[in-house]
Parts: structure tokens; sequence; C-alpha cells
């Protein structure tokens, strides 16, 4: 079951667990949009027998008319096997707000991942071209003059490291938003992602750069066997739809990779 952070008349707030679609895909698994209207529905019910009960004692009270199936609107989205928190909006117009507060990049996202290696430095800025492959849903670097890619930009700082594994947590913000965009870049400048089987040669997967195709390597289709993708959107903040104010919400992962760093993080 889905973990709820917030919820009021407008939007709802929730974790999304790893090896969950953030919505509804076309191979029909269960999906975060789902779960949400499943729990909207059971809370709804309950309402509704909230309310016969009270007016079961009062003969000359009507029941009002059931409400109608929950909206459930899509604001972001996490790679499937990325946890962490998401908005998700119960009102068209609050869907409206929120999706232009992501476009004018006023919604703050802020991702913790564990990395296998030691940045050279402890706070540092990658720009590259990113080229999506959407036959074979996967993303590689290619050089800057090529027209195909796209500008990539992250920003990362390092909070811990475990220097008996040569683990390195690490505080991330996107600049830019493409796809599998942290994975690729971090494995890309050999910081590659613990659990990564597509872009982690140490979980079967091929660093994401442009020799990759060259040398037709399959080998990033073979499933991790020691854990889950240690990448987590830990902090969301955005401006409420209609009260204004500036709200932000948090987690802290302490599954996979991350219990390396439970204790230094309180």
């Amino acid at each position: 079951m889905v973990k709820i952070i917030y919820e009021d008349s407008e939007i709802l707030v929730a974790e999304k667990p790893a090896g969950l679609e953030s919505q509804a895909s076309r191979k029909f698994e269960p999906d975060m949009v789902s779960e949400i209207r499943n729990y909207l529905v059971r809370s709804q019910k309950k309402r509704e027998r909230e309310q016969r009960r009270e007016l079961s004692t009062k003969p000359s009270t009507s029941l009002s008319t059931p409400a109608a199936a929950p909206y459930v609107g899509v604001i972001h989205r996490l790679d499937k096997p990325v946890s962490g928190v998401m908005v998700y909006a119960k009102t068209r117009s609050a869907a409206a707000f929120l999706s232009r507060e992501l476009q004018a990049h006023r919604v703050t996202k802020i991702y913790h991942a564990v990395v296998c290696g030691k940045p050279v430095d402890n706070v540092g800025n990658f720009v590259d071209n990113l080229y999506m492959n959407r036959e074979e849903n996967y993303s590689v670097l290619v050089d800057k003059s090529k027209k195909e890619g796209k500008r990539a930009e992250l920003s990362y700082r390092v909070l811990s490291r475990a220097e008996e594994k040569n683990l390195t947590l690490l505080e991330i913000q996107l600049k830019t938003g493409r796809h599998h965009q942290i994975r690729v870049q971090l494995a890309g400048h050999g910081l590659p992602i613990w659990g990564d089987a597509r872009y982690n040669p140490q979980f079967g997967g091929t660093l994401p750069v442009e020799e990759r195709e060259e040398k037709g390597s399959e080998s990033f289709r073979t499933p991790a066997s020691r854990g889950p993708l240690a990448l987590a959107a830990v902090s969301l903040s955005f401006t409420h739809p209609s009260s204004g104010k500036k709200m932000t919400f948090s987690i802290k992962p302490a599954s996979g990779a991350f219990r390396n760093f439970v204790k230094e993080r309180g």
C-alpha cells in the first residue's frame, strides 16, 4: 500500500515505492495513479458509511448522492525503479496550476543517490549532451556537436562516504529534465548508481557513453541481483494551488544501499 504523506481537498502527496509506475502503463502493471485512486475510493466509501450511520438516526433526513469517481491528476513522474516523494492533484484546477509551476521551474526536487566510486570534487556540476533511444528505452551521452542530443545539466554535493565499500552518498538537483538523466550523467562521469542494472557495469549494465552503441552490447538488459536502485526523490517543494503557501515534503530512504548512511543522517 502506498504511504500517504499529506492530503487535503486539492492535492495528495505520497511516497512512491521503487518498482511502481508513476502512472498507468500499457503493460497493465501496478501504478501510483491506480493505488491513489483506490485509496480515495476507500476513503470516500468510509465517509459515506459514516454519513449513513449518522443520518439513520434522523428519519426525516435523506442521504446525499454518492460522489463521482475521484480525479487523480499526474503532475510529474519518477522512473519505475526510483522511489520518492510525489504530488498528485485531486482537482483539474490544481493540476493545471501545478503543471504551470513545474513548467516554470518553480517546483524544487532534490534527489539522493548512492554511487559506486568517489567524485573528484565534493560539490560539482555536470553539463552533457544526452540522446534518448526511444525504441530501446535507454539514453546515452553523445558529443555536444551532435544535433540529436539535448542539453542535460545537474548539480551535486557529497553528503557522506562509505570508504570501505567505495560508496558515496550524493545530493542531486536537476537543472533540466531528461530521460534517465541522473542515472546516465552519473554513470557517464564514472559514478554509476548502486543497483542500476541498465547503466552500472557492476550490476550487468553498460556505461552510457557513445561507444556503447558501437560495441552493440545488450548487457544492460540483465536484471539487478543485489538490491534496488539506490536513487530516491527525497524532497519536493511547491506552492499550494489555492493557499499560495510554500510546502516542502521530505523522506529519508533507509533500504538497500542507503542503509550504509542511515546512522550518519540521523
